[in-house]
């Protein structure tokens, strides 16, 4: 079949690769715009852009799939769209363009987390599983017929970064044998089921830790927000990123919600149940380090979190 890709993350990368590796015909790749990143705010393509470079597939760079873009996929004459984290949404004419429409390689099980952040809202939750799933594209957000799923465990010390990259390879071979039963005609899709749940864009408010909560709150929201937008909290009234936590251990002593400690050479961290261990912060201005080597340069001999 001729394929359309869109995808702009890292995530969609491996989807793409495995799609190429295969004797369907990639015949263009649509992500968006080169984006200003770093301090210096240099002009980067985007990772699938720069992957598709490297397997010789034309880019289309567009922010949004207008009239003008709309016309160059039609002018490929596309069997099949497929999606995955393109960050646009799909509109009529586009979306009935390709012969068998748009498919889309989202990261939950639907109809769980429909939306942009359906890996970081499952940690967040404290979900104990999540998978990916390959459903038929329509105008209601994440909400077509699925073609095929895959779940798996939620490991203890998942952060949205790492869980999001197991799914990406995992769904990568997922969505590929979902394009083969449709080009061989033997794909069957069945409609979702279930309470729909919804995953918004994150910001930086909800990387805000709330110690006014229970460990594992607190925990799956410092995973589920890491590495973006981030978790961070204050500490006399200066910011402090939490890059990386564990539950502390059992003879961790019982701390009010905040407050912090230095128990056998661990920062721990009161919330309104066990403590927690901070493991890696980064102060405002610095680089990331231990949060026991942070601690030794504090003057406050008793600092606390606020929010």
């Amino acid at each position: 079949m001729r394929l359309v890709f869109a995808g702009t993350p890292e995530p969609a990368v491996p989807s793409l690769r495995r799609l190429a590796a295969t004797a369907h015909d990639v015949v263009a790749v649509v992500t968006r715009q080169d984006a200003p990143l770093g301090r210096k705010r240099v002009l980067t393509p985007s990772p699938v852009a720069t992957a598709a470079e490297e397997l010789g597939i034309p880019v289309i760079r567009a922010d949004r799939l207008d009239a003008t873009v709309t016309a160059e996929i039609a002018a490929l004459q596309p069997d099949l769209g497929v999606i995955v984290a393109y960050g646009g949404l799909v509109r009529e004419p586009l979306l009935s363009t390709p012969a068998h429409g748009w498919i889309n390689l989202h990261f939950s099980l639907l109809p769980r987390w429909r939306g942009a952040a359906p890996v970081q809202h499952a940690l967040i939750a404290g979900d104990a599983r999540t998978g990916a799933s390959v459903f038929q594209l329509v105008p209601a957000l994440d909400a077509g017929d699925v073609f095929g799923e895959l779940a798996i465990d939620v490991p203890a010390d998942a952060t949205a970064g790492s869980l999001l990259s197991a799914l990406a390879e995992d769904g990568a071979g997922l969505l590929t044998d979902v394009v083969d039963a449709i080009a061989e005609g033997s794909a069957v899709s069945r409609p979702q089921v279930g309470e729909p749940t919804y995953a918004s864009k994150l910001g930086d408010d909800d990387g805000r830790v709330r110690w006014d909560e229970p460990a594992d709150a607190v925990l799956g929201r410092i995973r589920g927000v890491t590495p973006e937008p981030g978790a961070h909290t204050t500490i006399s009234g200066v910011r402090l990123k939490v890059l990386a936590v564990a539950s502390a251990p059992a003879d961790a002593p019982h701390l009010q919600p905040g407050a912090l400690a230095l128990h056998g050479g661990k920062v721990v961290a009161g919330t309104t149940s066990a403590p927690i261990v901070l493991d890696t912060v980064q102060p405002a201005g610095k680089g990331a380090m231990r949060a026991a080597d942070w601690w030794r340069g504090l003057r406050d001999a008793t600092p606390v979190a606020g929010s």
